[in-house]
């Protein structure tokens, strides 16, 4: 069962997905959730120490059902490549739980433009996520299935800007589901050439 702490930030993910962070009103959050807005400003101080607790949750989902995905397919670390790309292709799929996550993700990171508080951690959530890519690219390297001499730390920052501006583009309804996975595939391609 989900502890109240995590009912307040599973309903901040949802109004934000749904509405936005710009109106985003912490009395609607404490209704959804079923709490009092007391109680949100006990876990989070603040409406700005609320938005940094959901972006850390929205990072932790996104690591949860990743995890779970690359495990259900027997994932074990011999096929490197193979992972790099099933786990971009994750954040580009119809499931309700990650098209909120994704849309609440790409509406905390345009707030971010002016929002300083959130702009250090979403640089940090970037950096972490650009750095477990550059890791299975290396990896890749390591093993073969990909060309020598590309910087995995650079090929992970084009795939996962890529990423995330091909899922604003399919969320908000100007490319199709399947372009963009078929776009992101060509991409993996191009930066670590043909697979063997």
């Amino acid at each position: 069962m989900a502890s109240k702490r995590d009912l307040i930030l599973q309903a901040a993910v949802g109004m934000i997905a749904q509405s936005g962070v710009r109106g985003l009103r912490v009395e609607e959050i404490a209704a959804k959730a079923g709490a009092s807005t007391g109680l949100i400003y006990y876990h989070f101080k603040d409406r700005a120490g609320l938005l940094r607790a959901t972006l850390d949750y929205i990072s932790d989902r996104a690591d949860r059902y990743t995890a779970q995905a690359l495990a259900a397919a027997g994932s074990n670390g011999r096929d490197p490549r193979s992972e790099l790309e099933q786990t971009l292709l994750l954040e580009l799929q119809d499931d309700d739980e990650i098209r909120e996550n994704s849309t609440a993700w790409g509406e905390l990171r345009a707030s971010a433009i002016f929002d300083t508080d959130l702009r250090d951690q979403l640089q940090s959530a970037t950096a972490a996520w650009v750095a477990e890519m550059a890791e299975r690219v290396a990896l890749a390297q390591e093993a073969g299935q990909a060309r020598e001499g590309v910087e995995p730390e650079d090929v992970a920052e084009r795939l996962t800007a890529l990423v995330e501006g091909l899922s604003e583009r399919w969320l908000s309804g100007s490319l199709g589901l399947e372009r963009a996975r078929d776009l992101l595939r060509g991409a993996i391609v191009a930066e670590l050439g043909p697979a063997a």
